[in-house]
């Protein structure tokens, strides 16, 4: 007779106590690096003469300058061309052939665009947009609510354990989730093309003080604390 036994081992340990809970913080911050794109375009003045883009070019560098903007953030970032008959068939220096240019300028408040704007010709002005806006400290920041949100999380373990007597016995484990919808904020084409009259021409155009929208950073954490 062969007899065959099975031995059958448990797990001793007692279970885990532990809380699972969620926190979120956010923060609003003004951005400080905004990038604006500013097109010019050669037109025919009375029909009769053209305005060049290099005298488009020279009112817009000039209004820059005078308005205290470093060289090294406005720079060209696009040429265009065009002409309603076969273009490319024509002369560089053909009438008919109208030019257009595209410049990038930084910025970290919009309230100098209202007089840049104003120094150059009305006429010459295609479209104004801003291409994209940002801040400096980012990184920063977002480290900042990431652990704001930690913190959240923390003090929801400890006072929903309160409510029965009970204490948070140290972290078991963080999971970050990837809310944070900012990076490097680029908004649709959206032409913002500001007019000036002739009475502002005379008397100076004011500068802005109208803040930039703000940037809103958000972060959320997962956290499971043991129980004492």
């Amino acid at each position: 007779m062969t007899a065959t036994s099975f031995a059958q081992t448990t797990d001793s340990k007692p279970p885990v106590k532990k809380i699972e809970v969620t926190g979120t913080a956010e923060m609003e911050i003004t951005p400080d690096e905004i990038t604006l794109n500013i097109t010019l375009r050669e037109y025919m003045k009375n029909k009769t003469s053209k305005v060049a883009i290099t005298t488009l070019e020279a009112q817009l560098q000039k209004a820059v300058a005078d308005a205290g903007i470093p060289k090294e953030n406005f720079t060209i970032a696009n040429v265009f061309g065009y002409n309603y008959d076969q273009w490319w068939r024509k002369k560089k220096n053909d009438v008919d052939f109208m030019a257009r240019k595209q410049y990038s300028l930084k910025l970290n408040r919009l309230d100098k665009v209202n007089a840049i704007l104003a120094a150059v010709d009305d006429e010459g002005i295609e479209s104004v947009n801003i291409a994209s806006y940002t801040h400096s400290k980012m990184d920063e920041y977002r480290k900042q609510v990431k652990m704001n949100a930690l913190k959240a999380a923390k003090n929801k373990a400890e006072y929903l354990l309160g409510a029965i007597d009970e204490k948070i016995a140290g972290v078991i484990e963080v999971q970050e989730f990837n809310t944070d919808q900012y990076s490097d904020v680029r908004p649709e084409m959206a032409n913002v093309r500001m007019y000036k009259s002739a009475d502002a021409m005379g008397a100076g155009v004011p500068d802005s003080n109208i803040d930039f929208k703000t940037i809103k950073i958000r972060a959320e954490i997962r956290a499971v604390f043991g129980i004492k």
